[in-house]
């Protein structure tokens, strides 16, 4: 026990101050100025690690999970990338039964293969409008640009 704290001291006393960190590096996407108002971007790729932003759908399931995942098949084509890359999804809804009803229009953007998931239900969004929200993490082949 002394030598794993013996050791943690060691490594954090080694571990540069914040504010010598070099700049974080990041290619930002983004689809319009809503985003600069609100103050977020569609799409981060830090590395080969692509951040989606929730992309919305409102009105009705099934249709707002077309939407939603319409607006997202968008983004990754930006960057070359589909479904196949997708390796967490994270889906905010206000009606998690109708999602339920629905999972399998996932396949039509999933194929087979799904990534991992979390799905959550909530109050409501950011537009009382919207009943779903997804959000991806996506992975760019190996020597991918």
């Amino acid at each position: 026990m002394k030598f794993l704290l013996c050791l943690s001291v060691l490594l954090i006393g080694n571990l540069p101050a914040a504010d010598t960190l070099p700049p974080l590096k990041a290619d930002r996407y983004q689809v319009s100025n809503f985003e600069d108002d609100v103050g977020y971007r569609t799409a981060v790729r830090v590395g080969n690690t692509l951040y989606i932003s929730g992309e919305t759908g409102g009105g009705r399931m099934p249709d707002a999970i077309h939407e939603a995942y319409g607006s997202l098949r968008k983004t990754l084509a930006h960057y070359g990338l589909t479904f196949q890359h997708v390796v967490k999804e994270t889906v905010y809804t206000t009606q998690i039964e109708a999602l339920k009803e629905h999972r399998a229009l996932r396949r039509e953007f999933y194929g087979k293969e799904f990534p991992a998931a979390t799905w959550v239900q909530i109050d409501r969004l950011f537009h009382p409008e919207y009943i779903i929200e997804v959000e991806l993490i996506a992975v760019f082949p190996e020597g991918a640009k």
